[in-house]
């Protein structure tokens, strides 16, 4: 041999390197986003997530932050690369409005403290292993954080979207993409936006969360329509706002009446009240001299005013009531409420306990009250404490006697 390929070899070559660079622009072609599409989900995700840090906020009593989306291609090997082992996998599918899924992925230790903030704890209780107690506290926080993501993308789309409840499993990073906990569209090409997230002083971490491509190249294009009928809509008001409107139709001097039409006027509509003799006489003769200049206006104006009328004003007067006579009601009164039947509750103890000892109560466990053996138990009525007394037994029931009257 002389070291030279033959025609057949270099074809050969040729069409397999051919059909390798169409196969990867095609590939590229549709696991990919454009600059524009990055940006919108950037944006959409940065609105959503705001609005579901407030919520959270409200969950576990801390301020909450998540910030900073940054979206980017990725694989699965890259996820093994670059995040914790294992870690918690929450899918959450919509049901309306939008088709698909996405996938949230928070680290272990981050589920722990949010866990224990909402089981009332104080975040620090994070050394029990992860079990289902943690996984169904996260999976109902995210429930309603992404509820409320949802309802602003829903105003932001101008369109109802609803979630299914988000499914939580732990995850570790080096199974391969085969296995059933892991979603179809994570085996190829998928779109991840990551986030800055911060809790108070317990967390300041990352959270990522996984969309397929064509999910986003759908939302990103209903993005867009909305924004354009929005746009189409503001430009169609300012239209209508700078349309020049119709100039007024010139307006009449008025005319100011004859002195015969104004000494024909009834008197009573000027303010003045009739007197025998006075129909038909001149301003003048009625005692009000004529200025110049005093033609047309109002008889207030030119210094008349009718004369005040006398009013009768007197005290009230109450009449007097008795002790007797109130005394007397209050014992009528009474009698109407005798047989209004009162509910009495025999109060042995209280305490309290954190939905975590709850969620742990079984058959036989025993909870301490915080009353001392021996000590007088309360009876109320209607919720109000009225006496004290000992617990009695009368035949085969219960009973209570009343030691002490409360004032």
């Amino acid at each position: 041999m002389d070291g030279m390929l033959s025609q057949e070899e270099i074809n050969a070559l040729l069409s397999g390197v051919d059909d390798t660079t169409a196969d990867s622009a095609a590939a590229d072609a549709i696991e990919n986003l454009d600059e524009m599409e990055k940006d919108m989900m950037g944006e959409i995700s940065n609105i959503s997530m705001g609005t579901a840090a407030t919520t959270m906020s409200s969950l576990v009593n801390q301020k909450v932050d998540i910030t900073t989306p940054n979206v980017s291609i990725a694989y699965w090997d890259d996820l093994v690369g670059q995040y914790d082992r294992p870690c918690v996998f929450l899918q959450i599918s919509y049901r309306e409005g939008l088709s698909g899924n996405n996938v949230l992925i928070l680290k272990e230790n981050d589920v722990k403290i949010i866990a224990d903030l909402m089981m009332g704890g104080d975040g620090t209780n994070i050394s029990d292993p992860l079990g289902e107690l943690h996984l169904s506290a996260i999976s109902e926080a995210m429930n309603q954080m992404m509820g409320s993501a949802s309802t602003s993308l829903s105003s932001m789309l101008n369109m109802k979207i609803d979630i299914s409840p988000p499914t939580a499993s732990l995850i570790d990073l080096n199974d391969t993409v085969d296995e059933g906990d892991i979603t179809d569209f994570l085996k190829g090409g998928f779109v991840k936006i990551s986030f800055k997230m911060t809790i108070g002083d317990l967390v300041d971490s990352e959270i990522m969360q996984l969309y397929p491509v064509d999910f986003c190249k759908n939302l990103c294009a209903k993005f867009m329509s909305s924004s354009e009928t929005a746009a189409g809509d503001t430009s169609q008001e300012s239209t209508k706002q700078e349309a020049p409107a119709p100039a007024p139709a010139p307006t009449p001097a008025p005319v100011a009446p004859a002195p015969a039409a104004m000494e024909q006027q009834p008197m009573q509509q000027m303010g003045m009240p009739m007197q025998p003799g006075m129909m038909g006489m001149p301003m003048q003769q009625m005692g009000m001299p004529m200025q110049p200049g005093m033609m047309g206006m109002p008889m207030q104006q030119m210094g008349y005013m009718p004369p005040m009328q006398e009013v009768n004003v007197q005290n009230a007067q109450f009449q007097a009531f008795s002790p007797d006579i109130v005394a007397a009601n209050q014992r009528e009164n009474i009698n109407l409420i005798m047989d209004v039947p009162l509910e009495v509750t025999v109060e042995l103890g209280r305490t309290t306990k954190s939905i975590q000892d709850i969620l742990e109560f079984s058959p036989g466990t025993i909870i301490e009250l915080d009353k001392i053996a021996g000590e007088p138990i309360d009876v109320l009525v209607n919720g109000k404490y009225v006496a004290r007394g000992e617990v009695v037994v009368i035949e085969e029931s219960f009973g209570v006697r009343v030691t002490e009257i409360i004032k």
